[in-house]
């Protein structure tokens, strides 16, 4: 090979562009996807009122309760007495149950009160009986005074219904290991009648 060789470049690659840019190509590309845009906006604008028109169509004709309400004079909706007055005022005509405006702690904070009338003051159960109902704390005061009131084991000593036996438990209930309050009763029992 000869140095000179190295140094030529071929005349089919000059290292530059040979041609400018297709302008009118670039032209009728943009311009045609301009009048693509443009037309399929039209489309959709009309697709949007053919589904609307269908929508009124099956919906029927506006009445008191489809209206539109111009939400723009309430502006931002914001947590605030006034707003909320305000909506309160927009939904006074509905029947109940209406809408919460406030995640029901209001309605909460109205159960808790009605409940603590109950719970602190006297009220009548039955007024013709003579029964009344005490504040709580009384109520919890009694009841560590005078205990609960005992239950008569006639219910446990009933008569069997035709039929029916008297259960018997077999001991022990458990495997020794951790034994119950009855399985301790019955074995000191027991141990007391083998004792004697």
């Amino acid at each position: 090979m000869q140095p000179d060789e190295h140094n030529k470049t071929p005349k089919e690659n000059p290292g530059y562009e040979t041609s400018d840019a297709n302008v009118p190509g670039v032209v009728v590309f943009l311009t045609a996807l301009a009048l693509s845009l443009i037309v399929f906006f039209f489309f959709c604008y009309g697709m949007g009122k053919v589904i609307n028109y269908a929508l009124e169509k099956r919906d029927g004709s506006t009445d008191h309760w489809h209206k539109q309400v111009d939400t723009k004079a309430l502006g931002n909706m914001a947590t605030s007495p006034e707003m909320q007055q305000k909506l309160a005022e927009m939904t006074q005509h509905f029947p109940t149950p209406r809408l919460q405006t406030d995640d029901g702690n209001q309605d909460v904070a109205d159960l808790h009160a009605r409940e603590d009338l109950l719970l602190e003051n006297y009220s009548w159960i039955n007024e013709s009986q003579g029964q009344v109902r005490i504040p709580i704390e009384l109520a919890m005061q009694l009841i560590a005074e005078r205990g609960l009131p005992v239950t008569t084991p006639s219910a446990t000593n009933a008569p069997l219904l035709t039929g029916e036996t008297k259960p018997e438990i077999a001991i022990p209930l458990t495997n020794g290991f951790a034994r119950t309050a009855y399985e301790q009763e019955q074995l000191e029992v027991i141990q007391k009648v083998v004792g004697k």
